[in-house]
């Protein structure tokens, strides 16, 4: 896919708009209200880690943002050592403060771009990556972000991605949008519709689930789910 992403936001950007909002992040009965089935796809996506890998010791959460996936991994894997990535470290410092009550394992934090991530090589059993893949750009990064993940996970680890998608035709796009502007609408009315699609489209730059499922089998996962699709949101992974 050849994009001109000049005029996309730059990732400082995105990290000063996440520590203005930890607050909104921090709320694990609703997730993100903008985001459709937050609720049911963290279920799922902790869940189906959880029958995966029912002996995990080791978790990684990428864009962890306040800790949400990772206290719902705690309540199923307990006492699991967490390693938490975010670019923002006021939603850092929140996650390590909410996950760090809730087990008895090793808290490490990680403020970085998941770009610049160095990882060690077979050491996790369990990646979390919920609402942070959409940021990527290039073709190249995403390859690039996949493969460093798939190498960091144990044999038999597995990946568990939600995040807000895009669609290959474009018929199904408008109408996947027309659906979630209506949805938006019902939150905070015609002007809030306009802010959140204002919003994605200066940062946001997702991929289909056909594309994702395509890279994650690349990159050498196997024993691939889609778990949930509604709209522009899924959540799937994979098994290395």
């Amino acid at each position: 896919m050849n994009t001109d992403y000049s005029k996309s936001a730059t990732t400082e950007e995105i990290r000063t708009r996440f520590d203005q909002d930890v607050e909104r992040f921090s709320n694990l009965d609703t997730g993100q209200l903008t985001t459709i089935d937050a609720p049911l796809t963290m279920e799922l996506c902790t869940a189906a880690a959880h029958y995966i890998n029912p002996a995990a010791t080791e978790l990684l959460d990428i864009g962890c943002g306040a800790g949400n996936y990772t206290l719902k991994m705690l309540s199923k894997t307990a006492n699991l050592n967490c390693t938490l990535n975010d670019l923002s470290l006021p939603m850092l410092e929140r996650a390590k403060e909410r996950v760090s009550a809730q087990t008895t394992g090793t808290v490490t934090i990680i403020q970085a771009d998941m770009r610049q991530l160095e990882l060690p090589d077979s050491h996790f059993d369990i990646i979390l990556a919920a609402a942070v893949l959409h940021h990527l750009r290039e073709d190249a990064d995403w390859e690039f972000v996949f493969s460093k993940l798939y190498q960091s996970l144990k044999p038999g680890g597995s990946i568990w991605i939600s995040d807000l998608i895009a669609h290959d035709s474009p018929a199904i796009t408008q109408l996947f949008k027309d659906q979630y502007g209506a949805y938006l609408e019902t939150l905070g009315g015609v002007e809030y519709r306009e802010k959140v699609f204002n919003y994605i489209a200066y940062e946001d730059t997702p991929r289909s689930v056909g594309y994702q499922v395509d890279l994650l089998r690349k990159v050498g996962f196997k024993n691939i789910e889609i778990l949930h699709k509604n709209s522009c949101f899924a959540a799937f992974g994979g098994v290395k």
